[in-house]
């Protein structure tokens, strides 16, 4: 199914790096030359492709998990889940630099509760970075009242976690509804009935790859 999707391709969270990274740019091409001004090029080629924020193609399972960012998945583990206090299946995603940091919405769900906490920020391809970095964490409850835990976690070089919703928005799988700035990672928690389908080491994509697949009836 297509993605609706109304961003620009380059997000607006990343204009004014981008536009600061060539203004300096040409300042510098401009008085100095083009040698000079060639590291500071190569800095705002980084930030464009950092900033991307591609339109990605819905799967038309509407009982699929959808990954809510690229990157590669880090842990696909039972466990117990810190914001409902409920036994469950963990599938975190780590992005690295070079990934699209747009945050998209795994189901189709309602937001019943959000929570933020100010932590560290340590390497996020840690396993305890998900309980001790800073984070910004979704109830979703879909519309079979299935619960779906989302957590954003800042890593070692993030330091802004940005979350356009709360509580009572209604998301559709794919929405966007969240940023992270400069390599991060985000933690999925499922019943345990789900069954996965994304394995460790995995590349995926966000919206596109289907982390998991939640009971039906």
């Amino acid at each position: 199914m297509a993605s609706r999707y109304p961003h620009p391709l380059i997000a607006r969270e990343g204009w004014p790096f981008l536009a600061f990274g060539i203004a300096f740019s040409l300042l510098v091409n401009f008085f100095l030359g083009f040698l000079w001004a060639l590291p500071f090029w190569a800095a705002s080629l980084f930030v464009l492709q950092f900033f991307r924020d591609p339109p990605r193609e819905i799967p038309d399972d509407p009982h699929a998990v959808l990954s809510p960012a690229d990157g590669r998945v880090v842990a696909v583990e039972k466990v117990r889940d810190p914001y409902l206090e409920r036994d469950a299946i963990k599938i975190s995603v780590f992005m690295n630099v070079f990934n699209v940091h747009s945050n998209r919405s795994p189901v189709d769900g309602t937001v019943k509760q959000r929570w933020y906490h100010a932590g560290s920020f340590l390497n996020a391809a840690l396993d305890k970075a998900s309980l001790e970095n800073e984070r910004n964490a979704l109830w979703l409850q879909t519309r079979s009242g299935q619960d779906v835990t989302c957590v954003q976690i800042a890593g070692l070089v993030a330091r802004r976690i940005l979350c356009y919703v709360d509580l009572g928005a209604a998301l559709e799988r794919g929405q966007r509804y969240g940023f992270i700035r400069f390599g991060s990672r985000v933690d999925v928690y499922l019943p345990l009935d789900a069954e996965p389908k994304a394995a460790l080491g995995d590349k995926v994509y966000a919206t596109e790859s289907v982390l998991a697949r939640l009971k039906t009836g």
